[in-house]
């Protein structure tokens, strides 16, 4: 369903996986992945695909080629520090700038209905999507949002924890609540990592399904919201 494109971006070309709506149909807006810390792999692409096939034009940038292109990383503690390097080798602008350039792209082909779904370190720049670049936005187990609490929702937000994060503590989710009241804030069964359903130890199915029922809901009201003049 999907296929490889590039982008032109602040920090260079940078690779993206994108896929269409099935059969020709009319987008209902158009969707941003945002990636975990271990690159636009398998997971990441079925998740666009997901999107797609759920009528979004889906949209998952490679957001390390900048410092390290073609990034697919195992889910195992090599993959895990590898994955933090990187993050941290990128560094939060150049991580926002290309999905600036995203927005930008998607909007410049007429999809002015544009909304972000972001995955662990991906969840938390999905939340700084909406604070900064104004997008609706879904953050799935965003570990690292807690010292960006204090900046303020610019379009409709849903936040979606695992209830046994080791990650992600009680009081801090409760911190989500008190700091960004107008924000959802849903607590699922499972860990951190429930929707990753290529890696067993941590994919819970029942979570995965009714996030995705969320992430749906939220983005056909907040979608379309956003489309209101």
């Amino acid at each position: 369903m999907g296929r490889d494109v590039v982008l032109a971006t602040p920090s260079g070309p940078v690779n993206a996986w994108r896929a269409e709506p099935p059969h020709g149909a009319a987008a209902l807006g158009a969707v941003v992945v945002i990636q975990e810390i271990f690159g636009v792999n398998a997971h990441i692409r079925s998740v666009a695909d997901g999107y797609a096939a759920a009528g979004y034009l889906s949209l998952a940038p490679a957001l390390f080629d900048p410092v390290a292109r073609h990034v697919e990383l195992a889910y195992d503690a090599d993959g895990f520090a590898r994955g933090r390097e990187l993050v941290d080798a990128l560094g939060l602008e150049r991580a926002l700038g290309i999905l600036r350039a995203c927005r930008d792209a998607l909007q410049g082909e007429g999809h002015r209905r544009t909304g972000v779904v972001g995955f662990c370190w991906g969840g938390t720049l999905a939340f700084l999507a909406n604070t900064r670049l104004g997008l609706p936005a879904v953050s799935y187990y965003g570990a690292r949002t807690v010292p960006f609490l204090d900046e303020p929702l610019q379009a409709p937000m849903l936040f979606q924890f695992g209830a046994d994060d080791p990650a992600i503590s009680p009081d801090d989710i409760a911190r989500h609540r008190a700091a960004q009241p107008d924000a959802e804030v849903l607590v699922h069964r499972g860990g951190h990592g429930f929707n990753r359903d290529v890696d067993p130890d941590h994919y819970h199915p029942a979570s995965a399904a009714a996030a995705r029922r969320a992430t749906l809901a939220f983005l056909d009201a907040a979608l379309r919201q956003d489309a209101t003049p």
